[in-house]
């Protein structure tokens, strides 16, 4: 280990301080566990976060919908239930998105930091954790992520067999407003006729879309490494992987103009870029939906050539890495403990889930695991008829010959056996939501784990952006 270890011997270690690191090591310090939180930046960059802040987002800054009749809408509201701090913290560093919880990447990690700093008996150590004391009087918790090191993975390889699980996880390029022009580009939202909206629109006509595409399946990509297959998850493919399914594929997706019309051409685009405030004084623009592993001289020469972006500032480049997670159904119990070490957990998307608010539930769900064991219990899981029950059946239980992560959707949901028209799907799906945060909270409360949400201030999340 490359650590002195001097914590208490009832402390758990959570190695890790991304979304799930972070959450875990809140719900058991919180709780008056001493906690160790292991996070090897500064000391071990990655090749995807740019600070040492805790809970850093990599990808997007966005934790998905957070409307009433989606399915990430309604997981939000069933962890507030159960006292989240990544979604308290989201909510209090939001930029506006429409009907997404969009955050200032800043002031969200910077709101976590301060809040575990602030815990008396959460200790932060900053050193890379490279092999695990599994003795019995210990208690680990690895919520080391998609960017867990080599040497920390050997170990996981070793203790479960895992080799080969993993897929490939795309960025999405960062762009300066100013540099976007305004003659071009139309602010709103889908649908929305009242207001200027939240998200910048570039048009395309046709054939600005199909010299797009053609610019697009010309481009040199990154090629992948000799030993690996390139696995991409569905819901973040590249750009270029999307178009390479059909000419469409992009307008019928990341680039599809439903609901938006261009106020100078007076009719609906025939695509759209559209482009996400990253911070809350909206200087910088991600680009939605557009991961891309282009290199870098390709993505500038391509993407400058959109109407509107020819002088387009790039505040970051689009990338891939790589993910790694566990054959969960296989080697983890119901608390996401390895069958075979049960002192040792795991959280986050190394346990088979996609998304930042998926990643810190499994988080959320191991601490309290962990805090039921100290009590001497054992803590069921959620009903299957909420969001966090359905998604944490599915890492159990998932059939298939081959394991893949998953999001929080309304298929993992049991069958409630009632059919809707499609203009009443959304008043159902409402209903629905409506039925899991209930479930939620009776279980809260039941099984003594409902808890307010923590009390973050907007203002000095803002200040600290």
């Amino acid at each position: 280990m490359s650590f002195t270890d001097s914590s208490p011997s009832s402390a758990v270690h959570v190695v890790g301080g991304g979304l799930a690191g972070s959450e875990a090591a809140y719900q058991l310090g919180s709780r008056g566990i001493p906690v160790v939180l292991h996070e090897m930046r500064p000391v071990q960059k990655t090749e995807a976060h740019r600070t040492d802040r805790l809970a850093e987002l990599v990808c997007s800054n966005t934790l998905g919908n957070k409307l009433p009749h989606t399915a990430p809408g309604i997981f939000k509201r069933e962890l507030d239930v159960l006292g989240s701090l990544v979604v308290s913290a989201a909510r209090a560093s939001s930029v506006p998105a429409g009907g997404a919880l969009a955050v200032d990447r800043d002031a969200f990690a910077q709101a976590i930091s301060d809040t575990l700093e602030s815990l008396d008996n959460v200790t932060i150590v900053r050193e890379e954790v490279t092999t695990l004391p599994l003795t019995a009087e210990s208690r680990w918790l690895l919520a080391t992520g998609p960017l867990t090191s080599p040497q920390l993975f050997q170990v996981i390889a070793e203790l479960t067999g895992t080799e080969d699980l993993y897929f490939y996880d795309a960025i999405a390029p960062i762009v300066d407003l100013q540099s976007v022009d305004p003659e071009i580009a139309f602010w709103a939202n889908r649908y929305d006729e009242e207001s200027d909206g939240d998200y910048l629109n570039i048009p395309l006509d046709k054939a600005q879309y199909e010299r797009f595409i053609d610019d697009l399946l010309a481009a040199e990509q990154v090629p992948p490494k000799d030993f690996e297959e390139e696995r991409f998850f569905q819901g973040c493919q590249p750009i270029e992987a999307i178009a390479q399914k059909g000419r469409d594929s992009l307008r019928f997706g990341p680039m599809k103009p439903v609901g938006l019309f261009d106020p100078r051409a007076q009719r609906r685009p025939w695509a759209v870029l559209q482009l996400r405030r990253e911070t809350r004084d909206g200087g910088a623009m991600n680009l939605v939906g557009f991961q891309t592993k282009l290199k870098y001289g390709e993505q500038t020469r391509v993407l400058r050539s959109l109407p509107g972006m020819a002088e387009v500032e790039f505040l970051r480049l689009g990338s891939v890495h790589r993910n790694t997670f566990l054959n969960s159904p296989q080697l983890l119990d119901p608390g996401l403990r390895l069958a075979t070490h049960p002192h040792l957990s795991f959280a986050g998307q190394i346990v088979g889930c996609e998304g930042y608010t998926e990643s810190s539930a499994m988080g959320l769900w191991a601490a309290l695991c962990i805090v039921a064991e100290r009590d001497g219990r054992e803590l069921p899981p959620p009903p299957r008829d909420t969001m966090l029950g359905a998604l944490l059946g599915y890492i159990r239980e998932a059939r298939g010959k081959r394991f893949e992560p998953m999001n929080v959707n309304f298929g993992l949901l049991p069958e409630d056996g009632v059919r809707v028209k499609k203009a009443g799907k959304k008043a159902h799906r409402v209903a629905r939501g409506e039925v899991c945060v209930e479930s939620m909270q009776r279980w809260a409360e039941e099984h003594g784990v409902a808890r307010p949400a923590p009390t973050l201030s907007t203002v000095e999340c803002a200040q600290a952006g």
